[in-house]
């Protein structure tokens, strides 16, 4: 079990570390083995959370491939992170890669020395490191986080370059649809005042529309530059609630919980195959999956512990697609469960792939359609008086 001891070092500073232990008093005696004081023990949850402001300062991922090119080259672990510590510039990287160099000089291993520094290495990468520790293949261990952390990467950046296209149309038609409300529709309205001539009901809500913006253009531009610099802020956080409504649109619920199910299942694999036990291994992953989703996961968890397999858990807390289940009761008979979730994660990122190529497609041209018809209306409706006209005057 692991424990957030909160200590008071030899120079006399406040730290916390997080370390293995069968309960709070013997991760003390372990604090005190140091010759810190130690001040208080509580079990940490295992899970995987968000990457903190420390952590997103620190490249992990270069410095995973540049401990596994030393590694690889036939360096030891101590003079990868020595050379890794000499060539850094950065005060606050070369500090923490030093932190690690002095922790294995003390005798610690180099999961111990990542565990004093849980802001900047997430407990996946840990876990990575201590499973190899009783192998000794950090460098193949280290390949399969990057690997990992690489297939990760390509879906959501398939996501992201699909939706940067409809996001641009869309700002671009909402800024037209302002420029003509606020600039060319208040023009029209000054002409229809001086000739005095009825206008179509339509013609007139439009025109005191632009009227409106036209005559309050600051205040409104202050509002929506308040709006984007609100959302901009709060980035994060409104990024959850667009992800949760999304999951609870009928559309598209089916496709969200897929895409949350392959992260899962992804990540299980990774740990599976780093050697960590299955239901430690499903209590780490709970943070990846949306709020709704993690009784689900928690109650998989403890049927797991109880000695139900894996695929009866998953399937019966709804936490598996008709694919996803027989593959599940496969692995379960073949004992390779780590390759059979990755084959799950593999499956269902080729399908939503080819979901998102087919909905971009359609979403477009319909995304067009509607801005089309918005300006379109616009400009039929300030022209319409002036077709009037014509017309009685043939």
């Amino acid at each position: 079990m692991r424990f957030v001891v909160r200590a008071m070092d030899s120079e006399g500073g406040v730290v916390s570390v997080a370390l293995d232990a069968p309960d709070a008093s013997a991760a003390l005696a372990q604090i005190s083995a140091r010759g810190w004081a130690a001040l208080s023990a509580r079990p940490q949850r295992a899970a995987l959370p968000r990457r903190r402001r420390a952590a997103d300062r620190f490249p992990l991922q270069q410095f995973a491939h540049e401990l596994v090119a030393l590694l690889r080259a036939g360096l030891s672990l101590p003079e990868t992170l020595q050379a890794m510590v000499e060539k850094e510039t950065r005060p606050e990287v070369r500090g923490v890669m030093a932190g690690i160099h002095a922790r294995l000089f003390e005798g610690s291993s180099f999961s111990q020395a990542l565990q004093d520094q849980p802001t900047v290495f997430p407990p996946l990468f840990i876990a990575t490191a201590q499973a190899s520790e009783h192998t000794g293949d950090l460098d193949e261990a280290l390949s399969r986080y990057l690997a990992y952390q690489a297939q990760l990467e390509a879906v959501q950046k398939k996501i992201v370059s699909a939706s940067i296209y409809p996001v641009v149309l869309l700002g671009v038609g909402a800024l037209v649809t302002l420029f003509l409300l606020g600039y060319v529709v208040p023009r029209f309205s000054s002409i229809y005042a001086e000739s005095g001539r009825d206008l179509p009901l339509l013609s007139r809500l439009l025109l005191d529309w632009g009227q409106l913006i036209h005559a309050h253009a600051w205040l409104i531009g202050l509002l929506l530059a308040s709006v984007i610099g609100v959302a901009l802020l709060f980035l994060r956080r409104l990024r959850r609630i667009a992800g949760l409504a999304l999951a609870h649109l009928p559309a598209l619920r089916d496709r969200v919980l897929v895409y949350h199910l392959t992260r899962m299942y992804r990540t299980l694999s990774m740990l599976l195959r780093g050697g960590i036990p299955i239901a430690q291994a499903l209590a780490m992953v709970e943070d990846l999956l949306p709020i709704h989703l993690r009784d689900r996961l928690t109650e998989a968890t403890r049927r797991v512990r109880e000695g139900a397999s894996t695929s009866v858990a998953m399937v019966e807390v709804g936490l598996s697609t008709p694919v996803a289940a027989r593959m599940l009761r496969v692995g379960d008979r073949s004992g390779d469960m780590a390759g059979m979730m990755d084959r799950i994660a593999s499956f269902h990122d080729d399908e939503m792939a080819r979901w998102v190529d087919w909905f971009t497609k359609l979403f477009e041209p319909l995304l067009m359609a509607v801005i089309g018809i918005v300006i379109g209306g616009i400009v039929v409706l300030m022209y319409l008086p002036i077709f009037e006209l014509a017309g009685s005057l043939q």
